[in-house]
């Protein structure tokens, strides 16, 4: 099978609030869209990029530029399988180093193709031979705030609201103090924090600290490229370390476990060059013994509702960053929205493709950039 086009769309989206973590305050997301046709059927993908290279070195300029310049040419000469079209997409990049997020956009999207060419869900196409859920619990994710009480009454719209975990970034100086006080106020709820990598090994004993807090992890404290730096931490916490940041592929992962230096990963499908790796790397963890849980980028409901889908199979045990449509979003591009009920669950649409409608006209009042890639 061929595939006959690939669309590429750069949008702008605005946030209901900035969000804030230890690499800045994010207000407007530029986001990289991917369409993939054939045989009458097309499907759609999202790149994880942001229009600065913060979290990743990629982002919206050069994520289009890998699409358009290399991935697309190869994959619309290619001669692809009727069935497991994303994994042979991922292997026909298998050597490929770099740029797993411009891979994992093109990657989602053959997915989806997929999944309309045969009338079966996305969900049924990540799941394979696995167990399944159609109900998968939620967290929310919130920034950093300078004044606590904006902080508190974000928690306390949350909790009303039925999410069942609560993430907060942390950086030096903004950390064990707000901690204390979230505990103070708000008891025992399911509580964990993240730090993007904010922290320097020297920085252990502040870690250490949060100990008594009974935090569910504390995500990714380190640098990006310092396992063994994870490794010596986590042997002095109790509390569970997540990585997150370290996390580029399936050897990563394994590495991470093979030196013991976290207790949790957090699985994003575009940090780690999409859905077939992100497969592997759940399946790697659930042969080991360790929970997996989805993570978020901050994602329009194209990419949202590719992360439900994978969050339903059944290592992903914690609650992921998966929240509702309009917690981030005025509008978002996909009808209906994503939507968490009054208990903190989602449902994971089992219905053809994605589940939920693609609004075009939406898009095109977003876009900042379009072109359309074909067979020559």
């Amino acid at each position: 099978m061929r595939i006959d086009a690939l669309d590429l769309y750069l949008i702008k989206m605005s946030m209901v609030g900035e969000f804030v973590t230890s690499f800045g305050g994010v207000q407007e997301r530029e986001i990289v869209l991917v369409r993939a046709r054939a045989g009458g059927a097309s499907g759609w993908g999202e790149s994880g990029v942001d229009g600065v290279p913060l979290y990743s070195y990629e982002d919206a300029a050069t994520c289009w530029h890998i699409i358009e310049d290399f991935l697309a040419p190869a994959i619309l000469a290619h001669e692809f399988p009727s069935e497991g079209i994303g994994p042979a997409m991922a292997d026909l990049f298998s050597s490929w180093r770099w740029h797993p997020m411009a891979r994992a956009a093109v990657e989602e999207a053959l997915w989806d193709l997929e999944a309309n060419l045969r009338e079966v869900s996305v969900q049924r196409l990540y799941a394979g031979d696995r167990e399944t859920r159609q109900r998968i619990p939620v967290g929310i994710s919130l920034g950093i705030q300078e004044d606590f009480g904006h902080l508190a009454a974000q928690i306390s719209e949350a909790l009303d609201q039925g999410y069942r975990r609560i993430k907060l970034k942390i950086e030096p100086g903004k950390d064990v103090a707000v901690i204390e006080k979230v505990r103070h106020q708000f008891g025992d709820i399911p509580l964990m924090v993240d730090a993007n990598c904010g922290y320097t090994r020297e920085q252990g004993p502040i870690l250490k600290s949060l100990d008594p807090f009974e935090l569910l992890m504390i995500e990714q404290p380190l640098e990006h490229d310092d396992i063994p730096g994870h490794a010596d931490l986590q042997a002095e916490l109790e509390t569970p370390i997540c990585l997150d940041e370290s996390i580029h592929s399936l050897r990563h992962a394994r590495l991470a476990l093979d030196y013991d230096a976290c207790r949790l990963i957090n699985i994003k499908a575009s940090r780690i060059g999409g859905r077939t790796e992100a497969l592997a790397v759940h399946d790697l963890c659930a042969d080991r013994g360790v929970p997996v849980w989805c993570g978020g980028m901050l994602e329009s409901g194209i990419g949202r509702l590719h992360n439900i889908a994978l969050a339903s199979l059944p290592n992903f045990q914690m609650p992921g960053d998966l929240s509702a449509s309009r917690r981030y979003w005025h509008e978002d591009i996909i009808e209906p929205e994503v939507t968490v009920g009054p208990d903190g669950f989602v449902e994971v649409p089992d219905i053809v493709g994605l589940g939920h409608r693609v609004r075009e006209d939406a898009i095109q009042r977003l876009v900042v950039r379009s072109t359309s890639l074909r067979q020559t």
